[in-house]
């Protein structure tokens, strides 16, 4: 029997009823891996050697990856995979190594001569933990309660292995058999979204459920139907950008549950399937992956997900589901760790801030939970409690560079420049060259006015992410540092165009390529690029401002006086700024031009 919704009722859920399990049925764990939930990612500790790391699990990567940079700082060796074998994500490709770690341990536990895919795009942590681990055996995703665990089943046959919900309701989805699982170890169900079979590919690594527009209109949804509003664009493994568009849909009927009036993003992207089920639903799900059975079992446990938050959940037969969390209280400070970042990522802060007030009081010398609660309180808005445990997490750990970086942002921003320096110099000698770490470094020293120390990390970072989809960015911050210093204004320009190839019309690139014909003279086209700028970006003081200078110099008088007085009405600081780079407005009495 399954579940059904009544008509008009908003955002509910249904669910089948619990099937007994077989007593001779055995669900063992040899692996618990406990997961960090940071923003949208599901994270679990790892180390090369002594070289304490973090991956995101990503059930929906064929193999576990790590970036070029990483490999390099963990002195991973590598060798090229077949010049026909490329990384590929839903919106491009990279080329790959392959490396072979030996002292690899993952939670605690030695993993000897661990395989990696080596290249793509930074993900903020050494790479992705993917199907060549977690499909070792059968595997659990209990976001819920921050922990993925190898499983293996014994004398179960087909026995219902949602071994935790004890009459609980769960559903359950057969999963495709894999022809090659050596390379293709997916998790792809069938799933029924407006009364249509969509192959939903479960991908833990995907911050959101997204679906591509091919299935989006088989469902009778496109980008132009009512109530669908776009959401921006998002980069992947290859440098395209995906424009994306929030849409709503009837209902969507995953092995038995059923949730009414689900919203969920669609995009013209290119994957093994027709939608990837992402971090939203882990989060909310506690999910049991048979590899055996070819199944997915899985149980409701709270929050929103699928864009609602369902104001009733019930089982098919209209009873109302308890969603009491049942599990154990937390014992150490690891586990409040955890739990927190539960709640914060269900945006429930007040109680994520008290299981972290617990967990520093456990393990006060412990400077991770400080830095932990600091981002709980910048989330509530207690800013000067946020920095108290910046500035103790800084005392405890001083050569963690999320630490000092998130330190350094928050002095610039309060008007420390000088502090936020040394939070900068101490990343800058701590990182290795290659770090994925230094082009939000390159940026930190570009918004102190150090277009020197930017450079010098925007190459370094570039040197070892020459496929990173945020290329776009280097490129444009060393255009824009170059044109600033007015030196190497060839190479500056060659930057910009760069950038712009890889999004066209950007107004923050055209801006940094403005100012680049303006050293060079080409008054024509630095107009060109400031007046595409500013329809696109109309209050960004330095394009006015460049632009005053243009129109000085091409001898329009009353505009340049106006493109002027607008740069001021709009950051005075900009222009003074601009100034000091020797980037002068002429007095209507100097005859004057610009330097």
């Amino acid at each position: 029997m399954r579940g059904l919704m009544r008509a008009g009722l908003p955002a509910m859920l249904c669910l089948l009823p619990a099937t007994p399990a077989l007593a001779d049925c055995k669900v063992a764990k040899f692996v618990e891996m406990p997961v960090t939930l940071i923003g949208r990612r599901a994270m679990v500790d790892a180390a090369f050697g002594s070289h304490a790391t973090r991956f995101i699990v990503d059930s929906g990567a064929f193999y576990s990856t790590v970036s070029r940079a990483s490999a390099a700082e963990f002195g991973m060796p590598t060798q090229p995979t077949p010049p026909w074998f490329r990384l590929r994500g839903i919106n491009g490709d990279a080329s790959a190594d392959v490396g072979k770690a030996r002292d690899f341990s993952l939670a605690g536990v030695s993993i000897p001569h661990a395989d990696f895919i080596v290249g793509g795009s930074d993900t903020g942590t050494a790479g992705l933990l993917g199907q060549n681990i977690l499909g070792l055996a059968d595997v659990e995703y209990d976001l819920p309660h921050g922990a993925v665990r190898l499983m293996q089943a014994r004398g179960c046959g087909g026995t219902a292995l949602a071994y935790w919900s004890t009459g609980k309701p769960f559903s359950t989805i057969t999963l495709e058999r894999q022809i090659d699982s050596r390379w293709k170890p997916h998790t792809i169900g069938e799933v029924l979204v407006n009364g249509v079979k969509m192959r939903a590919v479960f991908d833990s690594g995907a911050q959101t459920t997204i679906m591509t527009l091919a299935a989006a209109k088989r469902a009778g949804v496109t980008p132009d139907s009512p109530g669908v509003v776009p959401v921006g664009a998002f980069t992947g493994l290859g440098a395209k950008r995906l424009s994306a568009w929030l849409a709503p849909f009837d209902r969507i009927d995953l092995g038995g549950e059923i949730v009414s009036h689900p919203k969920l993003q669609i995009t013209d992207m290119t994957i093994d399937g027709d939608m990837l089920i992402g971090f939203d639903f882990f989060l909310t799900h506690r999910i049991f992956v048979s590899n055996a059975q070819h199944r997915l079992y899985m149980t409701y446990e709270g929050g929103p997900f699928f864009g609602v938050t369902p104001t009733g959940a019930r089982t098919a037969d209209g009873a109302k589901l308890d969603l009491t969390d049942t599990a154990a209280e937390p014992t150490d400070a690891a586990g409040y760790a955890r739990r927190a970042a539960v709640l914060m990522s269900r945006h429930d802060v007040v109680h994520g801030l008290a299981d972290l007030d617990k967990a520093v009081a456990l393990a006060p010398g412990e400077g991770r939970y400080r830095y932990l609660r600091a981002q709980g309180r910048l989330a509530n808005g207690q800013l000067l409690l946020a920095v108290a445990d910046l500035d103790k997490a800084a005392e405890l750990m001083p050569d963690d560079v999320d630490v000092r970086l998130q330190r350094a942002e928050l002095r610039l921003r309060s008007h420390d420049p000088d502090g936020a320096r040394q939070d900068a110099d101490a990343a800058d000698h701590s990182l290795p060259p290659g770090s994925q770490y230094r082009l939000r470094l390159a940026g930190l020293y570009g918004a102190l006015d150090a277009p020197e120390a930017s450079i010098a990390n925007y190459e370094a970072w570039l040197k070892l992410h020459g496929e990173d989809a945020d290329r776009g960015t280097a490129y444009n911050g060393l255009c824009w540092a170059r044109g600033l210093l007015n030196r190497e204004l060839d190479r500056a320009l060659s930057d910009c165009n760069r950038a712009l190839n890889m999004r066209p019309g950007y107004a923050s690139y055209l801006d940094s390529r403005a100012l680049v014909h303006l050293r060079r003279g080409e008054l024509d086209a630095a107009m060109t690029d400031y007046d595409a700028a500013i329809a696109a970006n109309p209050r960004n003081a330095w394009s006015h401002y460049g632009r005053a200078l243009a129109e000085q110099g091409l001898g329009r008088a009353a505009a340049a006086e106006a493109d002027r007085k607008a740069a001021l009405a709009i950051s005075e600081k900009a222009v003074r700024r601009a100034e000091r780079y020797g980037l002068r407005f002429a007095s209507a009495n100097s005859g004057g031009g610009t330097t």
